[in-house]
Protein backbone atom coordinates (compact mmCIF):
# COMPACT_ATOMS: atom_id res chain seq x y z
CA UNK A 1 0.00 0.00 0.00
CA UNK A 2 1.24 3.43 -1.21
CA UNK A 3 1.61 6.37 1.67
CA UNK A 4 -0.43 9.27 1.13
CA UNK A 5 2.03 12.06 0.93
CA UNK A 6 5.46 12.82 3.05
CA UNK A 7 5.05 12.40 6.79
CA UNK A 8 6.98 15.83 7.10
CA UNK A 9 3.80 17.01 5.13
CA UNK A 10 1.41 15.93 7.47
CA UNK A 11 3.64 16.99 10.46
CA UNK A 12 3.80 20.48 8.74
CA UNK A 13 -0.03 20.36 8.78
CA UNK A 14 -0.02 19.41 12.31
CA UNK A 15 2.38 22.21 13.36
CA UNK A 16 0.71 24.78 11.34
CA UNK A 17 -2.51 23.75 13.48
CA UNK A 18 -0.49 24.15 16.50
CA UNK A 19 0.67 27.14 15.46
CA UNK A 20 -2.99 28.91 14.33
CA UNK A 21 -4.60 27.94 17.36
CA UNK A 22 -1.81 28.73 19.67
CA UNK A 23 -3.95 31.71 21.24
CA UNK A 24 -5.48 29.50 23.53
CA UNK A 25 -2.04 28.56 25.65
CA UNK A 26 0.15 31.89 25.50
CA UNK A 27 -3.21 34.63 25.74
CA UNK A 28 -1.93 36.39 22.91
CA UNK A 29 -4.50 38.06 21.46
CA UNK A 30 -4.54 41.67 18.73
CA UNK A 31 -2.52 42.09 15.72
CA UNK A 32 0.45 39.09 16.79
CA UNK A 33 -1.76 36.95 17.63
CA UNK A 34 -3.40 37.58 14.29
CA UNK A 35 -0.49 37.54 12.68
CA UNK A 36 0.74 33.96 14.10
CA UNK A 37 -3.05 32.77 13.01
CA UNK A 38 -2.29 33.74 9.69
CA UNK A 39 0.64 32.53 9.42
CA UNK A 40 -0.78 28.80 10.72
CA UNK A 41 -3.23 29.02 8.12
CA UNK A 42 -0.14 29.72 5.68
CA UNK A 43 1.28 26.45 6.66
CA UNK A 44 -0.95 24.46 6.25
CA UNK A 45 -2.11 25.82 2.56
CA UNK A 46 1.51 25.34 1.62
CA UNK A 47 1.82 21.97 2.85
CA UNK A 48 -1.64 21.01 1.28
CA UNK A 49 0.05 21.90 -1.69
CA UNK A 50 2.85 20.10 -1.12
CA UNK A 51 0.84 16.59 -0.29
CA UNK A 52 -0.55 17.04 -3.72
CA UNK A 53 2.06 17.94 -5.91
CA UNK A 54 5.16 16.29 -3.99
CA UNK A 55 7.75 17.31 -6.90
CA UNK A 56 6.36 20.81 -6.73
CA UNK A 57 9.10 23.01 -4.97
CA UNK A 58 6.92 26.12 -4.32
CA UNK A 59 4.74 24.54 -0.98
CA UNK A 60 8.35 23.00 0.35
CA UNK A 61 9.65 27.22 -0.20
CA UNK A 62 6.66 28.22 1.64
CA UNK A 63 6.59 26.33 4.33
CA UNK A 64 10.49 27.00 5.04
CA UNK A 65 9.95 30.50 4.62
CA UNK A 66 6.82 30.89 6.75
CA UNK A 67 9.16 29.13 9.38
CA UNK A 68 11.71 31.18 9.47
CA UNK A 69 9.67 33.99 9.79
CA UNK A 70 7.16 32.74 12.66
CA UNK A 71 10.97 31.90 14.66
CA UNK A 72 11.70 35.65 13.76
CA UNK A 73 8.34 36.92 14.89
CA UNK A 74 8.82 37.93 18.68
CA UNK A 75 11.91 39.84 17.39
CA UNK A 76 10.06 41.80 14.42
CA UNK A 77 6.92 42.26 16.77
CA UNK A 78 8.27 42.97 19.95
CA UNK A 79 6.88 40.41 22.31
CA UNK A 80 10.03 38.46 23.35
CA UNK A 81 9.08 39.71 27.17
CA UNK A 82 6.00 37.47 26.86
CA UNK A 83 7.63 34.30 27.52
CA UNK A 84 4.96 31.87 26.46
CA UNK A 85 3.94 33.61 23.40
CA UNK A 86 8.15 33.88 22.01
CA UNK A 87 8.84 30.03 22.88
CA UNK A 88 5.86 29.00 20.73
CA UNK A 89 6.74 30.82 18.23
CA UNK A 90 10.57 29.47 18.20
CA UNK A 91 10.07 26.18 18.69
CA UNK A 92 7.00 25.97 16.56
CA UNK A 93 9.05 27.76 14.04
CA UNK A 94 12.07 26.17 14.47
CA UNK A 95 10.22 22.71 13.97
CA UNK A 96 8.16 24.27 10.44
CA UNK A 97 11.97 25.38 9.29
CA UNK A 98 13.17 21.80 9.91
CA UNK A 99 10.26 20.25 8.18
CA UNK A 100 10.14 23.10 5.14
CA UNK A 101 14.17 22.33 4.36
CA UNK A 102 13.49 18.10 4.83
CA UNK A 103 10.04 18.33 2.22
CA UNK A 104 12.28 20.76 0.06
CA UNK A 105 15.62 17.71 -0.18
CA UNK A 106 12.45 15.14 -0.53
CA UNK A 107 10.84 17.35 -3.05
CA UNK A 108 13.71 18.00 -4.89
CA UNK A 109 14.33 13.82 -5.25
CA UNK A 110 10.91 13.03 -6.21
CA UNK A 111 11.03 15.86 -8.94
CA UNK A 112 14.06 13.67 -10.66
CA UNK A 113 12.41 10.72 -10.13
CA UNK A 114 9.23 11.49 -11.38
CA UNK A 115 8.98 14.61 -13.89
CA UNK A 116 5.14 14.48 -14.03
CA UNK A 117 4.88 15.38 -10.45
CA UNK A 118 5.91 19.09 -11.09
CA UNK A 119 3.28 22.02 -11.58
CA UNK A 120 4.37 22.76 -15.61
CA UNK A 121 4.19 19.46 -16.39
CA UNK A 122 0.46 19.68 -16.62
CA UNK A 123 0.31 21.48 -19.69
CA UNK A 124 -3.13 21.16 -22.44
CA UNK A 125 -1.92 19.79 -25.44
CA UNK A 126 -4.10 19.80 -28.58
CA UNK A 127 -3.44 16.09 -30.27
CA UNK A 128 -2.38 16.27 -33.25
Amino acid sequence: MREKGRRADWMAIAAGLALGISFVWHGMYGFSGGVLFVLGLGVIMAAVVSLTRPGALSGEIAVLAIGVLVFAMPWLLGYTHLAPAAWTAWIIGAAIAVLGAYGLVRARQTRRRDPDSVWSAHVNEIPT
